[in-house]
């Protein structure tokens, strides 16, 4: 709640929560700053009963202690501490570590241990805080970062970065360097999808799918470093990942059968395809151009449409005028309600002229929305994902999407890091339970 003060974070609970929603599809309730006559309609939703925290949902919501430990964004705040959006960069810790001084913007900031916290309120398995001290530097690029990292001299030998390595530094992972190196699992997956507004004949789209070079994708972006090729849009981290049974096509594509299936299609050939795609870097280039490549030897003429500040901005509108898009996406939390729901749930994404939300293609089924209610409906996690996966089969039979890769995140600690471990809801290392040598 009040988006207008507090900007970015997830918005779940907008949709979840039980409070009056106005037309516009959001709760008229907007936070505590000016709850007004809404507030009380709040208070019915959520109620506080000394370390008891209860919240009322409008719909089932199975998943939810997965989403709450990895979205850190249900989490009771100290009315007194409470300072809008000052909080950015106040940072208020009841936790091992707290900020010692002011919080840079431009620089960082420097976490020494919180005298306050007793490590016996606290579960010490997965949260160990085993450095005295942690300094968090930012600005550097990746190219910095990573000669630091390699040449492993002073601090540098106790440092670990978000980044990964950059594919142009993969000759320089070897031996001793290699043995500092780790590849992780993320949720992230790459894909692409077509617009439902343009790209009308199911034949045409699968002439598409049939003809999508993963693996080039994949090769111009890191190759096995950087991620395999994907089988759903779902990642494998998640409960209940099955692979789409509806995506059978070659990794490298097969641009001679997709071109029979397009003749077959009735439409014109060569098929326009403009596909818009984020672009910034030779490698995001050359991996919409591999894509393209066998999409022309289909018989598609196909004009790629780079974007970089403007690629949320074209792709969020529904008039925009592209054939296909590239894009991106990562459960939240793991659950497959984190992804498939958000990117074609059409009740949830298609409510405005002036957006599409994460359905950039503007998939509408009601056949996936009536099996998204049944999934939500299940209070098994585990259960609950076998009907996911018969979600993932539906949008698969429509060509709703085509899944390009499954990422991977490859990184470089310094030499007297001990204990690094990636999480797999982030991708990232886990502070909680890395150390460093004496």
């Amino acid at each position: 709640f009040a988006t207008d003060v507090i900007t970015g974070g997830p918005t779940y609970v907008l949709g979840y929560l039980d409070v009056p929603h106005g037309a516009d599809g959001l709760p008229e309730y907007k936070g505590p700053y000016k709850g007004g006559a809404s507030q009380a309609d709040f208070d019915k939703a959520v109620t506080c009963d000394g370390n008891k925290l209860t919240m009322h949902f409008n719909q089932p919501w199975a998943d939810l202690p997965l989403a709450v430990a990895a979205l850190r964004s249900f989490d009771p705040y100290r009315k007194d501490k409470d300072e809008g959006d000052k909080n950015n960069y106040v940072v208020f810790s009841n936790g091992p570590y707290k900020l010692d001084g002011k919080w840079n913007p431009n620089g960082g900031g420097t976490f020494v241990r919180n005298t306050e916290y007793d490590p016996k309120s606290d579960e010490t398995g997965t949260r160990k805080a085993l450095p005295d001290k942690i300094v968090y530097t930012q600005g550097d690029t990746d190219e910095v970062i990573y000669d630091r990292l390699i040449a492993d001299s002073g601090d540098d030998q106790f440092a670990v970065t978000d980044r990964r390595i950059p594919p142009a530094y993969y000759t320089q992972i070897t031996g001793a360097v290699e043995d500092r190196s780790t590849l992780l699992d993320t949720p992230y997956v790459d894909y692409w999808v077509p617009n439902f507004k343009k790209v009308t004949n199911l034949k045409v789209r699968q002439a598409l799918m049939l003809a999508t070079n993963a693996q080039g994708y994949l090769t111009a972006l890191g190759g096995p470093n950087a991620g395999a090729v994907a089988k759903s849009v779902v990642s494998p981290t998640l409960v209940g990942y099955q692979d789409n049974p509806n995506f059978t096509q070659p990794p490298e594509g097969d641009p001679e059968a997709a071109k029979a299936l397009l003749e077959e299609s009735g439409e014109q050939t060569p098929y326009p395809l403009k596909v818009t795609y984020q672009s910034g870097t030779p490698s995001l280039d050359k991996s919409a151009g591999a894509l393209a490549d066998t999409w022309t030897k289909a018989g598609f003429k196909v004009t790629l449409d780079p974007q970089v500040e403007t690629f949320y901005t074209v792709i969020q509108k529904p008039s925009a005028d592209f054939d296909a898009v590239i894009a991106g996406w990562a459960a939240d939390w793991p659950s497959q309600a984190a992804v498939l729901p958000p990117l074609f749930d059409s009740r949830i994404n298609l409510v405005s002229s002036e957006t599409n939300g994460s359905d950039y293609g503007n998939f509408q089924s009601d056949t996936v929305n009536k099996l998204i209610d049944e999934a939500a409906a299940i209070p098994d996690v585990e259960e609950a994902g076998k009907k996911w996966a018969a979600v993932d089969d539906q949008l698969g039979k429509e060509v709703a999407y085509v899944p390009l890769r499954t990422i991977k995140y490859y990184y470089l600690n310094g030499s007297k890091v001990t204990g690094f471990l990636g999480s797999p809801n982030t991708g990232v290392v886990d502070l909680g339970v890395v150390g460093v040598e004496n």
